[in-house]
């Protein structure tokens, strides 16, 4: 099996200037805007607005993820696949989810250096540290808020929701499709590409 080729130091380096440049972009923009929410979510939920969560990072280092709350109790792990109507989310919190407007805060950990604008979505404990082989390419880039996986599977909760076993068909069907657009990502990376993937999440 031929190992899989990651990115270069050069190409790290430009990647990181761009998540560093528009993550400070972002939140000149949505700063005031991730504010609002925070305290609408604080309201709703009748806890803080803001939340983390941890998840697997690059070389498989574990982080904190920063959410806007969605739900009025705590998410237990064997559970975050089957969100789907679930009666804990509150209305506002349908309404951040709907329009991804939860996840806004996480230009905070694209700035401080755990996530990359585009790249594999963070995934709890479990599935991304447990890479092997050729797949293990996954960890040698930061996770992202969106990108190409991301895109494909934005209506992920509703196609889960429609599955006898939720759980099964993430492990068995998304998730290993899920590493293959990833490992396809890294190899063929360029920063067009992560600047069409950042359009292409605006625009959809």
């Amino acid at each position: 099996m031929n190992k899989l080729r990651g990115l270069n130091k050069r190409q790290h380096f430009v990647k990181r200037i761009f998540d560093l440049f528009f993550s400070l972009l972002g939140l000149v923009f949505f700063i005031i805007p991730i504010l609002i929410l925070m305290i609408f979510a604080t309201f709703s939920t009748q806890k803080f607005g803001i939340f983390s969560q941890i998840r697997v990072g690059e070389n498989a280092k574990l982080f904190e993820i920063y959410k806007i709350r969605t739900m009025k109790v705590h998410i237990p792990k064997e559970d975050f696949i089957t969100l789907k109507n679930d009666d804990r989310i509150t209305p506002f919190g349908k309404f951040l989810r709907a329009y991804k407007l939860d996840e806004l805060p996480q230009l905070f950990n694209v700035l401080i250096g755990d996530m990359s604008l585009v790249g594999p979505r963070p995934d709890v404990p479990g599935y991304a540290d447990e890479l092997k082989g050729n797949n293990k390419i996954i960890l040698t880039v930061k996770p992202g808020i969106t990108g190409p996986a991301t895109l494909k599977f934005k209506e992920e909760e509703d196609l889960l929701f429609k599955q006898n076993n939720p759980k099964e068909y993430n492990d068995k069907t998304i998730w290993p499709e899920k590493i293959e657009i990833n490992k396809q990502y890294i190899e063929e990376w360029t920063l067009f590409n992560d600047i069409k993937y950042v359009i292409k999440t605006i625009i959809n």
